[in-house]
């Protein structure tokens, strides 16, 4: 990349409006009648068994019978007993969803009309309606360079919309302003054991956070992403300029060899990355900005409904 010094195809900046809506209980207001349509006429009331198929509350052990998921044998009584028993649980009466948005300043890319935090932030105010349509409770932590805001799950659409109001009221961080701390001591105390954690971000290369083992044995752990149709593919038009929101400047991209094969072993690390953070391919979402996220929703949580009625 160089400095931008010719016209070309630029995306337009995002403006502080558009990346913070001005009124978001309004247009989670209006998101809202799309997810109770979907959760009541798509979902069809299966909406739980896209998370774990059982109850989460250890209750006893009993003796194994024949047909009990073997994934609840407990080896240690088996092996004193000397005959197969397994854990018995009991049904919670709700999921507990804690929503952890990590804001990025590469996040306010975008090449389109919509950038991709404008996208996250869509995803996560789904996520919490379809978590206030379903009578759970719903929390969130917004990590942000410097500093992190908490809000301890709550059950209810009025409590959950103001909650969602307000995640997505969060500023957008300056340009250049570092990367985020997640805070992941809070995170491990944040919710009950069990339940379903949801990290959304930019999710650039990087290494497995320390503590991040803790966090997907206390949690559900899944991860939702959303990309810009140039990080799937640079454009072929030759030269064409961008804004990067992490360099704060505009750059001139010339589609040569070196820089098309720069992004590919970008996209190769991106990737194995993501995976290893996420290894289940239904623990993992990615979006594109053109794309309709709610579809994508439906499409990830059946996905996940059929994996399990075949466990």
């Amino acid at each position: 990349m160089k400095d931008n010094e010719e016209r070309g195809n630029i995306p337009s900046m995002p403006t502080t409006t558009a990346t913070n809506p001005a009124n978001p209980l309004a247009l989670l207001r209006q998101l809202e009648w799309r997810v109770r349509h979907a959760v009541e006429n798509v979902l069809s009331g299966e909406y739980r068994s896209a998370f774990r198929g059982r109850g989460m509350e250890f209750d006893q052990v009993v003796r194994y019978e024949f047909g009990d998921d073997v994934r609840d044998i407990d080896w240690n009584v088996t092996a004193r007993l000397g005959e197969p028993y397994r854990k018995k649980f009991v049904e919670e009466r709700e999921v507990t969803l804690l929503i952890v948005f990590e804001d990025t300043p590469s996040l306010n890319f975008g090449s389109g009309a919509q950038t991709k935090r404008e996208a996250l932030l869509e995803l996560a105010g789904l996520v919490m309606l379809l978590g206030a349509v379903n009578r759970d409770r719903v929390g969130f932590v917004h990590a942000a360079p410097g500093a992190h805001l908490f809000r301890e799950p709550v059950r209810g659409r009025s409590a959950i919309l103001h909650a969602a109001a307000t995640l997505l009221g969060q500023p957008a961080p300056a340009p250049a302003a570092g990367a985020p701390e997640v805070p992941w001591r809070l995170l491990a105390r944040a919710a009950p054991k069990h339940s379903v954690m949801i990290w959304l971000g930019d999710f650039a290369p990087r290494e497995q956070p320390e503590g991040w083992m803790v966090m997907q044995r206390r949690y559900q752990t899944m991860g939702f992403r959303v990309d810009d149709p140039w990080e799937k593919e640079l454009p072929n038009d030759g030269l064409f300029a961008a804004y990067d929101p992490t360099a704060v400047r505009l750059v001139t991209l010339e589609g040569s060899a070196a820089e098309r094969a720069a992004h590919a072993t970008w996209k190769r690390q991106r990737e194995a990355s993501w995976h290893n953070l996420f290894p289940d391919r239904l623990g993992r979402l990615v979006v594109g900005t053109d794309e309709n996220r709610l579809d994508a929703l439906v499409k990830f949580f059946h996905a996940r409904m059929r994996a399990g009625s075949v466990r």
